[in-house]
């Protein structure tokens, strides 16, 4: 459904030009779920933003990234307006600035019922009403003539997911859908995203920093890295066996609550300078498997056993 390959981002800034992804490929079948995992600055909200046309204005996105055929990358606002809510939508990261603070939710919701699908405004509110009760806000009916500083930050999110699913999208780009709550809210949020990605048939790409989140909710998962793709596998091998070395410094940095006392591990140094041109391995710097072979180059990302990649200069062998 969705073929991405070999797509790059950047943006001119006055410190130079930010390569803030480089050279992913990756592709998305129908009902998939896909976790794309890194740190902060590892590109993985401008790989969305590039493949959905929403770049800031100073971005470039050179590649390719189909969706059922049509070219994303490049193609004209008509074609991307088409695309976009009726079989690719997103639900942004902060749900405390992604609704507009002057407009009831009301008319946040149906405007895209009414541009999209063409319904009259008494039908597309019936459906903001129904979509409301399936992420399961109370009184639906009641609140949806509210102003967004009138529901929670969980209920705001809520209100995001709904809007999202209005046009029954085949795709669904989750960007964050847990920041800024609480962690019983996440998990509801996140209950919720499962129930829904089921009942709806559709695939999801979920953006986090959370490996427990991808745990618990995805099927397949990317690690990125310096705007590169690192290792790609299904999770459940993944968690049990990460072959790159930054997804293991990332599995070994989360907080054990089996053994008490433990230390909280972290990745020593600091990602890399997105303005300067990575000739090798980008995670080199911060890696105990390091040799000189990785300054100069970064391997392929190559599956080395069914379904799984990675990017890595060692041998499996050599990072046993």
């Amino acid at each position: 459904m969705l073929d991405v390959k070999n797509l790059s981002v950047s943006f001119a800034t006055n410190d130079g030009t930010v390569n803030a992804v480089n050279g992913v490929s990756f592709s998305l079948e129908r009902g998939q779920t896909l976790g794309i995992v890194g740190e902060s600055g590892s590109g993985k909200s401008q790989l969305a933003f590039a493949i959905l046309g929403l770049l800031a204005q100073n971005g470039r996105a050179t590649g390719s990234a189909k969706f059922d055929g049509t070219e994303l990358i490049g193609a004209s606002p008509g074609t991307l307006n088409q695309i976009r809510s009726n079989h690719i939508a997103m639900v942004f990261q902060d749900p405390m600035t992604s609704l507009n603070p002057y407009m009831r939710v009301a008319d946040q919701m149906a405007e895209g019922l009414i541009h999209h699908k063409g319904l009259s405004k008494a039908r597309a509110m019936a459906e903001c009403v129904r979509m409301l009760d399936a992420v399961k806000i109370p009184d639906a009916k009641g609140r949806i003539r509210l102003y967004p500083h009138e529901f929670s930050g969980g209920m705001r999110q809520r209100v995001m997911i709904a809007m999202s699913l209005l046009c029954k999208p085949d795709l669904l780009i989750a960007d964050e859908p847990t920041t800024a709550l609480d962690v019983t809210v996440q998990a509801q949020i996140m209950h919720l995203l499962r129930d829904l990605q089921r009942d709806f048939g559709m695939a999801t790409i979920l953006i986090t920093h959370d490996l427990g989140v991808i745990a618990g909710f995805c099927r397949e998962v990317i690690v990125l890295y310096g705007g590169q793709v690192m290792e790609q596998a299904p999770v459940e091998p993944f968690f049990a066996s990460p072959t790159h070395p930054y997804s293991r410094g990332l599995l070994h940095a989360l907080p054990r609550v089996d053994q008490e006392g433990a230390e909280l591990n972290s990745i020593p140094g600091s990602p890399p300078n997105m303005t300067r041109a990575q000739k090798g391995c980008p995670f080199q710097p911060r890696c105990d498997f390091a040799k000189e072979d990785c300054k100069a180059r970064l391997s392929p990302l190559t599956e080395f056993v069914p379904g799984r990649k990675h990017a890595c200069n060692r041998s499996i062998e050599e990072l046993a």
